[in-house]
């Protein structure tokens, strides 16, 4: 029975949290890379990573925003063309992959890896015409 009752308590107990990517971790892992992002079973949006820190992101319909990033506070931010003000995050290696948890409000969503890959986000540019 003491085994047991020890037993429901170290499950009970939160998971000790790892420490998110450093920055240099982060690059080290994205830089030349595009990251597909699942939410919920479902694709979410895709990152191209490129040097100096620079991003393309796309919620995969072929729009794509330009951005950089930087670390700050042991996130990792991001600022959008159309969107000035940083979006932070927390990166952490799991399995094969990453996890990000949104830092701005971190009940709000977390992301996972599903892809990675060398080839580029499809990027259909800006709408023409009227």
């Amino acid at each position: 029975m003491r085994h047991l009752c020890l037993a429901l308590l170290l499950t009970a107990l939160p998971a000790q949290a790892e420490p998110g990517m450093s920055g240099a971790e982060f690059e080290a892992y994205a830089t030349g890379k595009t990251l597909i992002y699942g939410f919920a079973g479902a694709p979410f949006g895709g990152e191209e990573y490129l040097e100096n820190r620079r991003v393309l992101w796309s919620f995969l319909d072929g729009d794509c925003k330009d951005g950089h990033w930087y670390e700050e506070a042991g996130n990792i931010c991001f600022v959008y063309e159309d969107t000035p003000e940083p979006q932070c995050w927390s990166f952490h290696r799991r399995g094969d992959g990453v996890v990000a948890q949104f830092e701005n409000n971190p009940e709000y969503i977390e992301l996972y890896q599903v892809e990675i890959t060398d080839q580029p986000l499809l990027c259909l540019g800006p709408e023409v015409g009227v």
